[in-house]
C-alpha cells in the first residue's frame, strides 16, 4: 500500500472502529461476515472495471445468499459510497486519465434518474424481474463490447475534447437511464456511461474504466443519501453487512483502480466480459426460471444487445 491508499484507509477506519465500539457490533462478524470475504473481492472488481461493487454484491447477496433484492440494493448503494469514493481518491491523486468532461453531464443525470428509480420504479419491480434484469442488461453490453473488440486497431479518444457539442446532453440523458437503472440493482450509472464513452465516443476503455469508477462514486452516494433520509429509509439489514465491509473496500477499490491502470484494453475487455459471463450464468441456475421470466430476460437481453450495436455503429460513423 502507498501512503494514499493508508491515508485513505486511516480516514475511514478511525471514525469506523469509533462505530463498532460505541454500538457494540463486533458481534456482526459472527453473523454476517462472510460479506466481507464477498467484498474483499466485490471492492477490487470495482476499482479495476466499470463494475461497481453492487455489480458484485447484488449478485452474490441475491442469488448466493438468498437476501432481498431491496436490502441488497440499498446495501450496493452504501457500500459503493465508501468504497468507489476510495477509489475515486486514489484515481485523483494518482493522476489515472479520466473522461473529466463527462462527469458533470453524467453525474447530473444519474442522480436524477436514481431517484426517480427509487420512488417509482424499484418498489413496483418484482424480485426475480429486479434480478434478471440485472444479469441481461451487462449481458447485452458484454456481447455490444466483444463484437466492436474484434477490431484490435479502432482508433481511439483519450478525451472528450473534440467531442461534439450534442455529447453532453446524450451523456445525461445516458446517465438518467443509469441512474435507473441503480436503483433496481445498486449499479447501472457506471456501465451505462462506459457503454456510451467506449461505443459512442470511442473513448478508450483505459480512460473509460476510471471516469465510470467516479461516477458511480458519485451515484451510489446520492441513491443511498435520498433513500436515507427523504426515500422510504434504508433497509435495516443493509446496516449489518455495510459494517463488516467498510474496512474492506477502502482497501479493495484503490487496490483494484491502480491495479489496472496499467493494463492493457484487450485485459479491461476480458476481465470484463467474464465476470459478466458468470454472472449471467449463475443467475439462470439460482434464479426459479419461469416462462414469463424467461421471455422478459431474452426481450431485456436482445433490446439491450441491439440499442449497445445501434450506439456502436453510431460511434464508428462519427469517426468515419
Amino acid at each position: 500500500m502507498n501512503r494514499t491508499s493508508l491515508a485513505i484507509a486511516a480516514a475511514v477506519w478511525t471514525p469506523w472502529l469509533a462505530g463498532m465500539t460505541v454500538t457494540d457490533s463486533w458481534g456482526l462478524f459472527g453473523e454476517v461476515g462472510f460479506m466481507s470475504a464477498v467484498m474483499g473481492i466485490g471492492s477490487f472488481i470495482a476499482g479495476a472495471t466499470s463494475e461497481g461493487g453492487g455489480a458484485v454484491a447484488f449478485p452474490a447477496m441475491t442469488l448466493g445468499f438468498g437476501i432481498a433484492p431491496s436490502t441488497a440494493r440499498d446495501f450496493s448503494l452504501m457500500i459503493q459510497a465508501v468504497g468507489m469514493t476510495a477509489a475515486s481518491v486514489a484515481i485523483f491523486s494518482a493522476r489515472i486519465p479520466v473522461a473529466v468532461k463527462a462527469l458533470i453531464p453524467a453525474i447530473a443525470g444519474g442522480a436524477l434518474g436514481v431517484v426517480l428509480g427509487l420512488e417509482y420504479i424499484a418498489p413496483n419491480l418484482p424480485p426475480a424481474f429486479a434480478k434478471m434484469t440485472f444479469a441481461s442488461v451487462w449481458l447485452a453490453f458484454a456481447g455490444a463490447l466483444y463484437l466492436m473488440n474484434r477490431d484490435h486497431d479502432r482508433a481511439v479518444n483519450l478525451s472528450l475534447d473534440n467531442a461534439p457539442g450534442w455529447a453532453f446532453p446524450v451523456l445525461a440523458l445516458g446517465g438518467v437511464a443509469g441512474g435507473v437503472v441503480t436503483s433496481i440493482t445498486g449499479s447501472g450509472l457506471d456501465i451505462l456511461t462506459f457503454a456510451l464513452l467506449v461505443l459512442l465516443f470511442r473513448v478508450s476503455e483505459k480512460v473509460a474504466t476510471p471516469t465510470s469508477v467516479v461516477l458511480m462514486a458519485s451515484n451510489a452516494a446520492v441513491g443511498a443519501l435520498w433513500k436515507g433520509t427523504l426515500g422510504a429509509g434504508l433497509a435495516p439489514d443493509a446496516w449489518d453487512y455495510w459494517w463488516v465491509c467498510v474496512p474492506v473496500v477502502v482497501i479493495g477499490a484503490p487496490m483494484g483502480a491502480r491495479f489496472i491502470a496499467n493494463k492493457s484494453r484487450a485485459f479491461i475487455v476480458g476481465l470484463l466480459s467474464v465476470s459478466i459471463a458468470v454472472q449471467f450464468i449463475a443467475a439462470i441456475f439460482i434464479i426459479p426460471q419461469t416462462p414469463t421470466l424467461l421471455l422478459y430476460s431474452a426481450a431485456v437481453f436482445l433490446m439491450g444487445l441491439a440499442g449497445f450495436w445501434a450506439i456502436s455503429r453510431q460511434g464508428r460513423a462519427a469517426i468515419a
